[in-house]
């Protein structure tokens, strides 16, 4: 017990989404990590997430995509393409979880560090949703900071594995801001974009042989960003068990690649969000989540 009490997390389990019976996004595996977090001793730093501003999100992503989103009248092909069916209540959650990434960044600004149980949402473009991300939570708090000058370069480090297509695509012509994207070639989304830093693994790379690619691709990463803020896009879904991953790396290996991240960033404000994670049970998925954030907890 007690072991998170120090790091500064939001939520958005205020925002249900309801979701048809069999649909495949594992919704209930937010709530599930809150109660677990919970009883590590977060509560006291655990706040819940605000719904981000229509004005934040336009200054990312085309008003036209933005109003028709929050409109509903998204045709069905986009609707297809988000993954999720459309209701009040989802533009509730994503504005939420986007809301969440807002926040969270200006607690890092004051604090160091802080995390974010939900959010990630790379597949996001600046004029369409896709892959369950309807809005780019890192990509709209990166534009924050740099509109406010409290930041001058900042890097992304998606070790998700999926690309961050969306968050790499808004920021192709942006020199502030350089994506790092650890991922499965062949796993979605079937069209990459062209990040600043893109590395592909192979379907069922382990511990070994992913360590020794995360490793050199942060060095470069830093090196060549020079941030002075990062983002994390933490998905859990390299884990062997997730069975939309492709790759075989084990609770061991994550927790490693974890280590790795935030060394990397030692000294720098930082904000872990959560990415995928869909094992089966769910079970796996939640304690790679766990683990993630007893990492951030303890991070100097």
């Amino acid at each position: 017990m007690g072991t998170l009490a120090g790091v500064h997390l939001l939520h958005c389990d205020p925002f249900p989404v309801p979701l048809p019976e069999g649909h495949p996004f594992p919704m209930a595996k937010y709530a599930a990590l809150r109660r677990e977090l919970e009883a590590l001793g977060c509560a006291g730093r655990l706040a819940a997430a605000e719904e981000a501003p229509i004005a934040a999100l336009e200054a990312v992503h085309d008003p036209d995509y933005v109003a028709a989103f929050v409109g509903g009248t998204l045709d069905r092909a986009a609707e297809r393409r988000l993954g999720f069916p459309w209701s009040k209540e989802l533009v509730a959650r994503c504005r939420a979880s986007t809301g969440a990434t807002l926040a969270a960044a200006g607690l890092a600004l004051e604090h160091g560090t802080a995390g974010v149980l939900a959010g990630g949402t790379h597949h996001a473009h600046r004029g369409f949703g896709a892959g369950y991300c309807a809005f780019n939570d890192i990509a709209v708090a990166a534009a924050w900071l740099l509109e406010r000058r409290a930041a001058e370069r900042i890097l992304v480090v998606d070790v998700d594995v999926h690309q961050g297509d969306g968050t790499a695509a808004i920021f192709a012509d942006e020199p502030r801001v350089f994506t790092l994207s650890l991922h499965g070639a062949r796993n979605f989304p079937a069209r990459k974009a062209v990040g600043d830093l893109d590395v592909e693994l192979s379907d069922g790379t382990e511990d070994a042989a992913y360590l020794a690619a995360l490793q050199p691709a942060l060095e470069e990463a830093f090196a060549r960003a020079r941030p002075d803020f990062v983002f994390v896009q933490g998905g859990v879904d390299p884990l062997h068990s997730d069975h939309l991953g492709r790759l075989s790396v084990s609770h061991d290996g994550l927790e490693a690649r974890d280590a790795a991240v935030l060394r990397a960033a030692r000294g720098l404000p930082l904000v872990w969000t959560l990415g995928g994670g869909y094992s089966r049970p769910i079970d796996g998925t939640l304690a790679a989540h766990v683990a993630s954030f007893r990492a951030l907890a303890k991070r100097p």
